[in-house]
């Protein structure tokens, strides 16, 4: 099992550990009895997660003495909102969660978000542990304290920057992982290939059949070099003022995306059109060398992900949602672009007409 430590402004949040390991669900709920850092816990997941995992991750806290509970909610992105804040409070109230309490967060990105929504502000806070079970929430959305539910006008409108006291992965999870779920995950460890470096984009572009074929060892590394990239980013820049916008890379466009399409396009494809969308405008404004954004497009298709925008949906349905980013200022929305791979930096908007024509471009 890897470990590492997330360390942060203190005055802000604690620092926290990141555990990485195979088959360690045991070890897991062993590790959070041993922290002592609530006398009891709520697992809190999904329908779908609860009897592949939330059963028997409650049955190991309990077999430890540990007291804890399980409550569930339906699975998917439409359960982000806050109906779901009110349903799950009111559970915790009904079973006597108090402020000496902590919730875990097992399940996908949306059990994390919600679940951490939810900690930072029942009874004004408790503390959260992230068990992100899906590629997506191993990778990114459990690191870095980012907590979140969804409007009907868009995507992760309402939310908080508050930190987890621990994050435990196992990456045995992933290979319960439908292939729209996995191909969520795949997105974002493409992100980290193009913003961080060209070392980690080639280990992308040579280990597609790794990828593919989940093998362990292979996923093994990739996440764990994901973990790094995002906790040195976190520590730099806990509440994105600066750096860590570049995370953002494709998700502006691809949160718009989503919402667009009523969250049936999945988070990975439409981050990964999105991604191919700051290639281009950063081909056309900045100089990005068009080979680049050709490997970019084709480690796309290799994995499987989309390239291209289904055309059911409306280009100023889009545009639209791209204008109630929580992200912009004023009237500018903020695209993280590209010089080359592995040299983001975040621009001062883009032309309408561009950005309207990039996007009839990438239609299907």
């Amino acid at each position: 099992m890897k470990k590492m430590k997330v360390y942060l402004d203190r005055k802000q949040s604690q620092s926290y550990e990141i555990c990485i390991g195979y088959d360690i669900l045991d070890r897991i709920a062993m590790m959070i009895a041993n922290s002592r850092i609530a006398a009891r816990y709520v697992i809190v997941t999904d329908d779908c997660v609860r009897p592949l995992y939330g059963e028997t991750l409650l049955s190991h806290l309990t077999k430890m003495g540990v007291k804890a509970d399980l409550i569930a909610f339906p699975t998917g992105e439409r359960s982000k909102n806050f109906q779901s804040v009110l349903d799950l409070s009111g559970k915790l109230l009904d079973l006597g969660v108090d402020r000496k309490s902590a919730l875990i967060a097992l399940g996908g990105g949306v059990a994390g978000d919600l679940t951490g929504f939810v900690a930072s502000i029942y009874m004004r806070g408790l503390p959260c542990i992230q068990v992100p079970t899906t590629l997506v929430a191993q990778v990114d959305s459990s690191i870095g304290g980012k907590t979140a539910i969804d409007l009907p006008q868009g995507k992760n409108l309402l939310g908080t920057f508050y930190q987890p006291a621990g994050v435990f992965m196992d990456i045995k999870c992933l290979e319960s992982l439908p292939e729209t779920e996995y191909l969520n995950g795949l997105a974002e460890l493409v992100k980290y290939g193009i913003i961080d470096g060209e070392a980690l984009f080639q280990q992308l572009e040579g280990g597609v059949d790794s990828i593919r074929s989940r093998n362990r060892q292979f996923l093994g590394k990739i996440i764990h070099t994901a973990c790094t990239i995002k906790k040195g980013i976190v520590e730099m820049d806990e509440r994105e003022q600066g750096l860590r916008r570049i995370l953002n890379f494709g998700h502006t466009l691809g949160h718009a995306l989503e919402a667009a399409s009523g969250y049936r396009l999945s988070h990975g494809n439409a981050v990964a059109v999105g991604m191919i969308a700051a290639a281009q405008l950063s081909q056309t404004l900045y100089g990005l060398h068009g080979e680049d954004r050709e490997r970019i497009e084709g480690l796309m298709a290799l994995l499987g992900l989309a390239c291209r925008i289904p055309k059911d949906i409306t280009t100023e349905d889009i545009l639209s949602r791209l204008r109630r980013d929580k992200k912009k200022e004023g009237d500018t929305i903020h695209f993280v672009m590209l010089k080359k791979i592995g040299l983001p930096f975040v621009n001062g908007g883009v032309p309408d007409d561009l950005l309207r024509k990039t996007i009839e471009g990438l239609r299907g």
